[in-house]
């Protein structure tokens, strides 16, 4: 993919108050300019007319920060959705289960993807993933997306960092394009 097609989609995911509480999701973060590049994303489409969807996770436990009920559920202010912007709400790990957003996508006729959000070996993943078996061309943003902690198989603990490369391994090429925020940019203009 040289250049992005000018209906090519944003796709916001999860980027949610409540993945503010990092002792929840395990710890340590990295990434922590991933939202203000989401953000500097965003004004770019918003900029350019480009098609824009927001997704936010309901997270069916109580407990969590990302639950409906508690505060934490609500978009972060630096890429709230305008009143003409989509917005699915999901409650699994996937954009695309439980919502239309596969149907809305292919009815107004985009075939490319651009994905920022959190994160990345989470929902992010999955979406991508799911994306690219559904035939969309994907790119993720590899520095608007970021990781957690997360603790091993055996209690052995891997750091956020490895976590996202790994993550970001898995889906090169074979998924979808991973990209900066810069290079993205650079292939829009």
């Amino acid at each position: 993919m040289k250049n992005l097609p000018k209906n090519t989609a944003l796709l916001l995911i999860d980027i949610q108050k409540g993945l503010d509480e990092h002792d929840f999701y395990g710890g340590n973060r990295n990434n922590p300019q991933a939202e203000e590049n989401a953000a500097k994303i965003l004004r770019y489409w918003r900029k350019r007319g480009q098609p824009i969807f927001h997704v936010r996770h309901s997270s069916q436990n109580p407990r969590s920060p990302l639950h409906a009920s508690k505060s934490g559920f609500d978009i972060k202010e630096e890429v709230k959705p305008l009143e003409n912007e989509p917005l699915f709400t999901k409650n699994v790990n996937s954009a695309f289960i439980g919502t239309d957003l596969e149907d809305v996508l292919k009815d107004n006729g985009i075939n490319n993807i651009v994905m920022v959000g959190l994160t990345t070996n989470h929902c992010i993943s999955t979406s991508v993933r799911m994306a690219a078996n559904l035939g969309f061309e994907t790119v993720l943003v590899s520095d608007a997306c970021a990781a957690f902690d997360q603790m091993g198989i055996n209690g052995k603990p891997f750091d956020a960092e490895l976590i996202h490369q790994t993550a970001l391994a898995s889906l090169k090429d074979e998924f979808a394009q991973i990209l900066s925020t810069a290079k993205l940019l650079e292939k829009m203009h």
